[in-house]
């Protein structure tokens, strides 16, 4: 039962590998054109001169780059991008009961057993 249980979260963690990297590769892009878009506003000498929403109309690259990573937030991308850790970490919860924990790709280490004296 132990390989079952090993070979299936060994599976499941390796599934979850491609789509995290892509989560990560689209809060990487959408993170630098923000800064990116933010650095432009910030240069910008007109910046100071109009209101805070005739700045943000007049910088669309930072305002949509700005309203997409906000979004990606609500949507969890937070969680989706350490998703494989997170699962790690609550299966060494309940394996700790049993004398067992697992590394971050899922295989079973079996830690001796406490003495009983």
């Amino acid at each position: 039962d132990l390989k079952a249980f090993e070979r299936r979260l060994t599976e499941y963690i390796a599934c979850l590998q491609p789509a995290t990297g892509r989560w990560r590769m689209i809060l990487i892009v959408v993170s630098v054109c923000t800064a990116t878009g933010a650095w432009n506003w910030i240069i910008d000498p007109e910046t100071q001169k109009v209101s805070f929403f005739t700045s943000l109309w007049n910088h669309p690259f930072f305002t949509i780059s700005c309203i997409t990573l906000i979004g990606l937030f609500f949507a969890g991308i937070h969680k989706r991008v350490v998703a494989p850790s997170i699962i790690a970490a609550r299966c060494r919860t309940v394996l700790a009961e049993y004398n067992m924990s697992c590394d971050d790709t899922g295989k079973l280490i079996l830690k001796p057993r406490p003495h009983v004296q």
